[in-house]
């Protein structure tokens, strides 16, 4: 027997419907309603075609998404157990590079185990995760590239792990979460002024009287270390759940802004149509889906300081329950952090924004008009010609027209018409003479300029011919006060060094200066003693070699 086909009899014309027919994908964001097919026959009436041909395409269109086109693979295991190893809530992207040895690492690991993995090397594989859409390669900080999980791991990996939880999720705790919101939502929803009181006077009387009650010393009635290890376990999930919803929307922003900088390129569409685009997807992403709805509830949360600092003081009284002495360090501090979680997402959801508009600005900004208006204006002209040249013109007549304009053979084109301004003079330059100060003597110059060489060796000369083997500190101090500047000890260390009498030098000793303005200061010096040889080179070099 031959395999049966599914098919439709809606009448003699009837036609078979594809069992491998593909799918239509819908918008992303939207609800999708099963409704029943309904088509024409040649007979009375129409007929419904069966519900499990529309289960069939929307679970078909389910499997070719990224994340369940992750975990149907071979080696999903393999991929998700990386992702998993490289990648947590604390660090959401690893530089390329190290990537690709990560994964490189983790092959050998499992080779020497004997675990089956691919066959393919670190770099291979994260490009083709990347192109899977399971990676996302950006460039970050220092311009150095680095990957991240998209939501569709994220998602995966979710998966994996609420499968492989012992605890049914299935609780008080999460009951109470969804006859809470249920509650809340139906509030809202209600148009009925008096019946939405009622509820608020119901919820008032309920709360009211609880709070008499424990007023009054009634007894305070704890949660057991099961319930409230249940209504961890729930908030858990919610908060896991929380990193692939931010992505979504960081995913849904990054692909508005590659579509956006199409459209500026290819230039086919106007620009006021483009930022039209914008600002309508803009308003679609945060209020038309259920991501940029958690985004927008997230980014009201932050901004309520106070709101803020009690889900802190929340998170941690719920730690401080006898059931958490069960928990990890791991598990107590990724608890802790839920806030920074909410924080780094919206962050980064940000970033991408600001990246959008800045792209905008920037082919604002830098859009030249008066090219566009110069090109409408040549068209318009040629339109003109063109119904000048129709009038005359026959139906088989043809214009020569050439694709490129021919090359100008011109010398030099002037640049810059002239300009009488760029000829004129300057102004007369004002007369301020008389606020001129006094200009310094040649005595003051003296003074504040640098040391006076051969005066400090004249008088290192006379110094040593009086017989006295005093260091050159001793000379110094004792010289007037026009040579015991705090410049000359710089010009006595020089003459030093032209006798080589600076290297015996061990100790050191103070040289007392007199400034110009006759203030005075003291300073710390090498203590240099001259022979008889370097005082007879010293003079040499201020008298002759033939001095006496």
């Amino acid at each position: 027997m031959g395999r049966l086909e599914p098919k439709l009899l809606t009448g003699p014309r009837a036609r078979p419907v594809p069992a491998q027919r593909q799918p239509v994908r819908p918008d992303p964001g939207q609800n999708r309603i099963s409704r029943p097919l309904r088509l024409k026959g040649s007979g009375k009436g129409t007929t419904t075609v069966s519900e499990i041909a529309g289960e069939l395409a929307r679970v078909r269109e389910a499997f070719d998404k990224p994340t369940l086109r992750l975990l149907d693979r071979k080696w999903a295991p393999f991929v998700l157990a990386v992702f998993k190893s490289a990648f947590s809530r604390d660090r959401r992207s690893v530089q390329a590079d190290r990537l690709h040895s990560q994964v490189d690492a983790y092959l050998a690991d499992l080779r020497s185990v004997g675990s089956e993995v691919p066959g393919k090397n670190g770099r291979a594989l994260c490009v083709q995760w990347m192109n899977d859409l399971w990676l996302y390669r950006e460039t970050g900080e220092g311009g150095e590239e680095q990957y991240s999980l998209t939501s569709h791991a994220l998602e995966a990996l979710l998966l994996v792990d609420s499968l492989s939880q012992d605890r049914a999720l299935i609780s008080e705790s999460r009951l109470t979460t969804i006859v809470d919101s249920v509650r809340h939502r139906a509030t809202q929803a209600t148009p009925d002024r008096d019946a939405r009181i009622r509820r608020l006077d119901q919820e008032i009387a309920e709360k009211t009287a609880e709070r008499d009650r424990l007023q009054g010393g009634g007894e305070i009635a704890t949660a057991t270390d099961e319930q409230m290890h249940e209504g961890y376990a729930n908030l858990v999930d919610l908060i896991m759940q929380l990193p692939s919803d931010f992505k979504r929307v960081e995913e849904s922003v990054a692909a508005m802004h590659r579509q956006i900088v199409s459209d500026f390129r290819g230039e086919e569409r106007p620009i006021g149509e483009v930022l039209d685009e914008y600002l309508a997807k803009t308003d679609a992403l945060m209020s038309a889906t259920a991501e940029g709805r958690a985004f927008e509830g997230a980014f009201t949360l932050l901004r309520d300081d106070a709101l803020l600092s009690d889900v802190k003081n929340d998170l941690e009284a719920i730690l401080d329950h006898p059931f958490a002495a069960r928990l990890t360090t791991a598990e107590r501090r990724t608890f802790l952090g839920t806030v920074g979680l909410i924080r780094k997402g919206i962050d980064d959801v940000l970033t991408q924004r600001n990246g959008l508009t800045t792209t905008l600005r920037e082919h604002i900004v830098n859009h030249d008009v008066v090219k566009d208006r110069e090109l409408e204006r040549l068209l318009r002209e040629i339109n003109k010609e063109l119904a000048v040249w129709m009038e005359t013109a026959g139906p088989r007549s043809t214009v020569t027209a050439e694709l490129m304009p021919g090359i100008l053979d011109v010398e030099h084109l002037r640049e810059r018409f002239y300009d009488p301004l760029n000829h004129r003079p300057p102004p007369d330059l004002e007369d301020v003479s008389e606020y001129a100060p006094e200009p310094p003597s040649l005595d003051e110059m003296r003074r504040q300029g640098g040391p006076m060489l051969e005066r400090m060796r004249d008088a290192l000369v006379t110094f040593r011919g009086t017989g006295d083997a005093a260091s050159v500190g001793a000379a110094f101090n004792g010289l007037e006060p026009a040579l015991r500047r705090p410049v000359e000890i710089l010009g006595m260390l020089q003459i030093a060094t032209q006798v080589d009498a600076l290297g015996r030098a061990h100790q050191v000793e103070s040289f007392e200066t007199v400034r110009p303005d006759g203030s005075r200061r003291t300073f710390s010096v090498p203590r240099i003693i001259l022979n008889d040889d370097e005082t007879a080179a010293l003079a040499a070099l201020n008298y002759g070699s033939d001095h006496d």
